[in-house]
């Protein structure tokens, strides 16, 4: 077989090339942080209240363990899988810190760009921004940017998905 006759190579999918702001390592920290608070306070208050059995000291430490563990852990591992790109053609984000999850929006599909900014997320200085498409998997979903990266990425999608042919259906 002649190299002419070959079929080309299929392209590899690679991870998008953009980060998060390091600073999402801390919200996803601290949210981590307050509900590991709020189930300790269900066990340790609203149980008793309740009439649960009393809870064994040792599993309040067990517990506690855990959700340290939690908040150590997973905003570190999150901050190494989450990324995201912005291509003239598409926009590819990879999430996730158990299951991984590669998603690629073209900008024919995109119906609306989002901007969000929750409570934790704004002491942080920190957005999300959410592409909808018409996609049954639902919209991707970038948090964790530094809030005017954020609106320069929610505007310029948006003057991207415009130029492209198609209804985005």
């Amino acid at each position: 077989m002649s190299l002419e006759s070959q079929p080309a190579a299929a392209p590899t999918l690679r991870e998008p090339r953009e980060r998060v702001s390091p600073r999402a390592r801390l919200m996803w920290g601290l949210t981590a942080a307050i509900e590991g608070l709020v189930l300790l306070v269900v066990l340790v208050i609203a149980g008793p209240v309740a009439g649960w059995a009393p809870i064994p000291w040792w599993a309040l430490v067990l517990v506690t363990l855990v959700a340290a563990g939690y908040v150590v852990v997973v905003p570190q591992w999150r901050y190494r899988v989450h990324r995201w790109e912005v291509t003239d053609t598409a926009v590819y984000t990879q999430t996730g810190w158990w299951a991984r999850e590669r998603r690629i929006a073209p900008m024919s599909r995109i119906q609306t760009v989002d901007h969000a900014e929750g409570a934790v997320a704004r002491l942080f200085g920190l957005a999300t921004v959410t592409v909808t498409t018409a996609s049954a998997a639902g919209a991707l979903e970038i948090a964790g940017l530094e809030r005017q990266r954020a609106l320069a990425l929610v505007d310029e999608l948006t003057l991207m998905a415009d130029t492209q042919p198609g209804d985005a259906t």
